[in-house]
């Protein structure tokens, strides 16, 4: 077979599985993304920058109730998806240890969120309904991305797509009737996008119960193997948690209501990259979990090019046609050229990180020292930084926002070498081969290449 033959039959079936992805998300992710941007046009400024800080507040909250343990469940199922009694299992684990983050991460946000905004002057029911927006929408958030990740194993995905298009379709037609009406308000265009993500996690909890059409049993065991597997990486979650949203924490904090309300709208612009990034869960991660070692290296390396590509054709785009994307945020930012090419380039160098992370994670190539590294180095990097920047401006923002992604993505280049040198850590209780069995495989096959098999073996640790 000639090389050229070869690069087709591998790339086929990837594009094919793009291609049904962006057929089926496509019309949920430009409804999304009209939503946020319409009300960036819609929405006055001081009203918008509201918006943005629920929403920035919901993300951190979000993640920081999660801390990886949702996606940590891929990786210990594995191949075994014919085994609804384990899968269930693991969910009624996961749930437990959900339960008892969010018990402590709510209490913890409800005094955070008013300090945060305590600059910018807005009343206390103002702040208090600021609030419990963000508290609620972080509730069922956590049970969305738990058993969102059922129909993700059990490969349904088409179900995963409807109820997302049907919340995107439905928060979008909510938002063009109260225009119409002359009712849109800051606090309609919050709520209706929150019932979106309501109505998405209640899909998700009773098709998952229903696929699965056993009792989940919480365990320890189980609850220990999803700890040991994501608790290398809770560091990472929680500091990205904060580090996703430091451009609008920080202007909030230090900048003024306008300069609020840029972050957010130039926000809206990192967007492009949300459609790829839900690439990532549905697609990329379970593709890696399940891949024979033998393909790993040239699936990696195909993945991270990809990905590296589009992130420059849109930095590209940010450089030459600024005037675009500013066309699509409307009059009121006009003059943020040079800052839509910093959230461009920051979102990119973030989107590359995150994807080799999900990687990384779906493999175990998930370490200590790679965690720790990323917060060690990206706060050297901004300790420096603080030192001579004004942070309550947007653009020396966004240039902090841009420093911190890079120090995250050179640690992730760091853990590819490292992880497909000395392979994934082993996971007490996870439905795999023995590290001995792994140890035995890679001493035979040394008597016949030895540079190459070596790299098989530790790539391929997870089918040992």
């Amino acid at each position: 077979m000639s090389e050229i033959a070869r690069w087709k039959q591998f790339f086929r079936p990837k594009l094919h599985r793009v291609a049904e992805f962006l057929a089926a998300q496509g019309v949920t992710m430009a409804g999304n993304l009209l939503y946020g941007l319409l009300c960036v046009r819609l929405l006055p400024k001081t009203e918008y920058a509201k918006f943005a800080v629920v929403f920035s507040a919901l993300a951190s909250l979000s993640l920081l109730s999660d801390i990886g343990v949702s996606t940590g469940i891929m990786p210990l199922v594995g191949e075994k998806i014919g085994d609804l009694q384990l899968i269930a299992d693991y969910i009624a684990s996961l749930r437990t240890l959900v339960q008892r983050l969010y018990a402590f991460m709510a209490p913890a946000a409800a005094l955070v969120l008013p300090l945060m905004v305590r600059r910018q002057h807005w009343s206390a029911p103002v702040v208090a309904a600021m609030v419990v927006i963000v508290l609620i929408g972080a509730w069922f958030a956590r049970i969305g991305s738990a058993y969102g990740v059922v129909l993700l194993i059990l490969r349904e995905r088409p179900r995963w797509y409807h109820a997302q298009m049907v919340s995107s379709l439905g928060t979008l037609a909510l938002l063009g009737i109260f225009r119409g009406a002359h009712w849109l308000n800051v606090w309609a265009a919050i709520l209706f996008n929150v019932l979106g993500n309501i109505y998405v996690a209640q899909s998700y909890y009773f098709t998952a119960r229903k696929l699965l059409g056993v009792r989940g049993r919480s365990s320890p065991e189980k609850r220990k193997a999803i700890v040991h597997l994501i608790l290398p990486n809770a560091p990472n979650v929680v500091f990205y948690a904060l580090q996703g949203q430091i451009s609008q924490i920080l202007v909030t904090l230090f900048g003024v209501t306008a300069a609020v309300a840029d972050v957010g709208a130039l926000g809206r612009l990192a967007q492009i990259f949300v459609i790829f990034s839900q690439m990532n869960p549905i697609l990329l991660e379970p593709y890696f979990a399940r891949l024979p070692r033998e393909r790993l290296r040239n699936s990696y390396l195909a993945a991270v090019f990809s990905i590296a590509a589009v992130c420059a054709a849109a930095v590209a785009l940010g450089r030459f046609l600024p005037g675009l994307f500013l066309w699509i945020l409307g009059p009121k930012y006009s003059t943020l050229r040079y800052e839509v090419l910093l959230v461009l380039i920051g979102s990119s160098l973030r989107y590359l990180s995150g994807s080799m992370w999900v990687i990384h994670s779906s493999r175990r190539f998930v370490y200590w020292w790679n965690n720790l590294s990323v917060i060690a180095l990206t706060l050297l990097v901004q300790v420096v930084f603080l030192f001579k920047g004004n942070l309550g401006t947007v653009r020396d923002a966004l240039m902090f926002n841009i420093i911190s992604a890079a120090a995250s993505l050179l640690v992730n280049i760091l853990c590819a070498f490292y992880g497909f040198l000395r392979g994934p850590r082993a996971i007490p209780g996870a439905p795999i081969g023995s590290e001995l069995q792994f140890a035995a495989e890679t001493a035979a096959e040394l008597t016949s290449d030895v540079a190459q098999e070596v790299i098989s073996d530790v790539e391929g640790e997870r089918h040992g």
